[in-house]
């Protein structure tokens, strides 16, 4: 249960932290935006990023096996940056619709699975 927890929080914080790191992109579309410097994009992206930490922080310490969960460190953190590129082209897709998935993004996620293969192999 520990495990699912862990990649639950896992999706919500890599959401929240794809849409400070790249949302902000879009904002130039929005009248709200138009007057903001640099830095009030940059103040924007941190409060977003900070829901990322809510999520992040704990999933770590559920999932480590230190703290009784069921992955070590390296584990996690492959985990994570499989969720992190899974979210990033649900959000590329939905949010950029100029993006589109090609057959080299799909022959990158097979080498991200075999490197999630070759972590968790004991």
């Amino acid at each position: 249960m520990k495990g699912l927890y862990t990649v639950l929080l896992l999706v919500l914080s890599n959401t929240f932290m794809t849409f400070a790191w790249y949302g902000h992109l879009r904002f130039k579309d929005m009248r709200w935006s138009e007057n903001l410097g640099l830095v009030g994009i940059v103040l924007i992206s941190w409060g977003i990023a900070l829901f990322e930490y809510f999520f992040q922080v704990p999933a770590n310490r559920i999932g480590f096996r230190g703290n009784g969960g069921p992955f070590t460190l390296f584990e996690l953190k492959v985990i994570q940056e499989v969720i992190s590129l899974m979210v990033f082209c649900v959000f590329s897709v939905l949010v950029f619709r100029t993006e589109t998935l090609r057959w080299n993004h799909l022959a990158g996620f097979v080498c991200l699975v075999m490197a999630v293969y070759f972590v968790f192999k004991k």
